[in-house]
């Protein structure tokens, strides 16, 4: 089987190591590709993801098998939709389908729809309105970005004035905005790979969002995640299936957009019982990196089975039973606007511990910083607290200029104080 993967984050980067330990997979092509992904695979000349007749073009000159497209942008804006009209097989929803991920309000009536426990929410379109809601909701004044914002389009703050600015700034850049009430309970991460009837879910993770230690600061894309769950309730995954995932699921088939690929399902473990934070059209970044690092089932085989329909015929996923943590390495200067241009030198790979690699680019025979989120040291464990020295040790090796990354990734989940 020839894949080609869409995307050049660590993401992707996971998505193609796993990937290249497939024994059906013959050929691992990524388009654009980083510098990492290049080691491991070949990588083709994108200048947009989401230019349809331009992945339309790389897929075709590979003779891809398999397409797996990794972030939400090219969803969105129709890739897969042209590719499979071109007769090829893809691991990624229809754009009508992504809408899921594209649109919040959208998100929240198919959730009414299927009776999904969520936050109760307002969709606001003017100051009034995203007045009375935040006045309605109550602090913590939860305010989102309805269309894509890059993981960081959600401000939650006690403060009604940076709220109210930051509906404000959605406003001005053309979207509504959903303002709901906050949800109480720590937050887990759940991919769930569908083919449009049956869902298989994946092992749960948990991500940072916050660019500082114990949750401070703004949100970012993330900052590091860890799997598996020890804490979380042991039917939690379960839960999440029959309550969730799957009504949600069958309501898309219902409207006619089947929905095709991963429904990454963003949860709070609240007092009154799991409810839906987000949804997501594609693998998550940063918990796509532990997740994959834990997962034993052949990855290409899996995605090629929900691209064709046939996931009822795939045997049950099995998992390493060690822990998985990676921690991201930033820029100077993230989440606002990161300095580029700075040297990298990285420690060397092992099977256990390894750099996934994100916003990076080569300048001459230099690998140098060229993104936000730069690296994500990736390394397993027997438990949580070994996986968490491995991966720290690995950011320790790492030279980057004004880096920064967080300290205190797993570190509760380690100590048992979750």
């Amino acid at each position: 089987m020839k894949t080609l993967v869409i995307g050049s984050g660590a993401r992707e980067h996971a998505i193609v190591r796993s990937l290249r330990l497939d024994p059906d997979v013959s050929e691992v092509h990524a388009a654009p590709g980083n510098p990492g992904i290049g080691a491991v695979a070949t990588l083709h000349p994108l200048a947009s993801v989401t230019d349809a007749d331009a992945v339309l073009a790389v897929a075709q000159q590979v003779g891809a098998d398999l397409v797996i497209i990794g972030p939400e942008a090219p969803l969105v804006a129709g890739v897969a939709d042209v590719l499979r009209d071109n007769g090829f097989e893809v691991f990624g929803p229809s754009a009508a389908a992504a809408e899921l991920e594209g649109s919040k309000a959208f998100a929240k009536q198919v959730m009414a729809a299927a009776d999904v426990p969520t936050a109760m929410s307002h969709v606001c379109a003017t100051d009034d309105e995203a007045r009375a809601a935040l006045e309605a909701t109550g602090s913590p004044y939860v305010v989102k970005d309805d269309g894509l914002a890059a993981g960081k389009g959600v401000v939650v703050t006690d403060d009604f004035d940076e709220g109210l600015a930051h509906a404000q700034a959605c406003f001005a850049a053309g979207h509504e905005v959903v303002i709901e009430d906050f949800l109480d309970g720590p937050e887990v991460s759940i991919f769930c790979v569908t083919d449009g009837e049956t869902v298989l879910p994946l092992s749960p993770a948990q991500d940072f969002k916050r660019i500082g230690d114990g949750d401070t600061g703004p949100n970012t894309g993330g900052m590091g995640a860890y799997s598996p769950l020890d804490w979380a309730p042991a039917d939690l995954v379960e839960q999440t299936v029959t309550r969730i995932a799957q009504p949600t699921i069958d309501e898309m088939r219902r409207r006619g957009t089947p929905f095709n690929g991963v429904l990454y399902v963003g949860l709070a473990l609240t007092s009154r019982g799991p409810r839906v934070v987000e949804f997501n059209a594609r693998f998550g970044d940063p918990e796509t990196q532990v997740v994959l690092a834990r997962l034993k089932t052949p990855l290409g085989s899996l995605l090629r089975a929900a691209a064709r329909g046939r996931l009822d015929q795939h045997p049950s996923l099995t998992w390493r039973e060690d822990a998985a943590v990676t921690v991201v390495v930033a820029a100077a200067g993230y989440p606002g606007t990161p300095r580029t241009g700075d040297p990298i030198t990285l420690p060397s790979d092992r099977d256990d511990a390894y750099i996934l690699q994100a916003g990076t680019a080569t300048q001459g025979d230099r690998l140098v910083a060229a993104g936000g989120r730069v690296l994500s040291a990736t390394a397993i464990g027997a438990d949580l607290a070994e996986a968490r020295r491995a991966a720290y040790a690995l950011v320790d090796q790492i030279d980057l200029a004004g880096s920064q990354h967080r300290t205190d990734i797993a570190v509760k989940a380690a100590r048992g104080e979750l």
